[in-house]
């Protein structure tokens, strides 16, 4: 795959794609037809949420410091796992910031479902092509090392991890055509930079194409966007005045399929905030998920979309 934003979440392994295509090509449909648009892609954010190594799965975030990091269970590690065996192997970060693993003796674990005793492991802001990062597998417990503006951590994963086999489901808003807006497209040419915050402290600046204007209760409201990769779909993080109550706090995400002419033309795109969906932070304490940016808060109550699971985390 390319290279992709830090902040962009819900594409990385383990997560269905919750595409907006369909969306573009449907503005005439009758409500019963954005009923079932919508329900369809409730459903695909469910299977992928809750797929055995889904965002549900995460049950640790573990960050690595430079030289050999000790990994297991077992409380004299470097870094101790909430699951899998009490000395798992060595995990070392070099100065280039390459990182590899050499496997304890009968730790059961593989690479990429691969016995070997040692290997690199590509984080995954560095896997190319359609590769996903490096996988260690043991039990019904992984881990893959991610990149963070330079700082290296294991995201750990266990299919049975409490927060996927306690899933209470998620609320949402009920389906209303009325929150499905065709918004005026106005493209940067060339593209502006925005800033966006994370959970854990980090800000990046991503390349906005342009804005979507739109209309609502008559005031006029813009949106920016930017894209995961080069041609990808638009991708929003906004927050609204149910954030905080209704909604999960610190940002919602959503897709748009790109505008006919693409983002370099005036245009149209269409926003369906019935598609709103919660940040794996919302469900996570082991997530790095973005903070809505102000350019992206809305002064409007958005009663579309999920609402906010439990308490949060972040």
């Amino acid at each position: 795959m390319m290279r992709r934003v830090p902040l962009a979440l819900a594409l990385i392994a383990g997560v269905l794609p919750l595409h907006a295509a369909d969306v573009s090509s449907s503005q005439g449909s009758s409500r019963q037809d954005v009923v079932q648009q919508v329900e369809q892609w409730r459903a695909q954010r469910l299977a992928g949420l809750t797929a055995p190594d889904g965002w549900l799965s995460l049950i640790g975030l573990e960050w690595l410091r430079a030289g050999d990091n000790r990994v297991g269970s077992a409380a004299d590690n470097d870094v101790v796992l909430a699951a899998g065996p009490a000395h798992l192997g060595v995990v070392h970060v070099g100065d280039d910031g390459a990182v590899g693993i050499q496997l304890a003796p009968g730790s059961g674990a593989t690479v990429d479902g691969k016995d070997v005793a040692q290997a690199p492991l590509i984080d995954d802001m560095h896997a190319t092509g359609d590769a996903a990062p490096t996988t260690v597998r043991f039990g019904t417990a992984s881990f893959y090392v991610i990149d963070r503006d330079g700082r290296k951590a294991l995201r750990v994963k266990d299919a049975n991890a409490a927060t996927r086999t306690g899933f209470r489901g998620i609320e949402s808003f009920p389906i209303d055509p009325q929150w499905r807006i065709e918004a005026q497209w106005v493209p940067f040419v060339p593209p502006e930079k925005l800033e966006i915050g994370s959970v854990i402290g980090t800000i990046d600046a991503v390349d906005v194409p342009g804005k979507a204007v739109f209309q609502r209760d008559g005031r006029t409201f813009e949106l920016r966007p930017y894209q995961e990769e080069p041609g990808g779909e638009l991708f929003f993080v906004i927050a609204d005045r149910t954030s905080g109550k209704e909604t999960y706090g610190a940002a919602r995400f959503f897709y748009a399929a790109l505008p006919a002419g693409g983002v370099t033309r005036p245009g149209t795109v269409v926003l369906d905030f019935n598609r709103a969906y919660n940040p794996p932070c919302a469900f996570t304490p082991f997530a790095t998920c973005p903070l809505a940016p102000p350019e992206n808060r809305l002064d409007i109550a958005v009663t579309a979309g999920e609402k906010k699971y439990g308490e949060g985390h972040h």
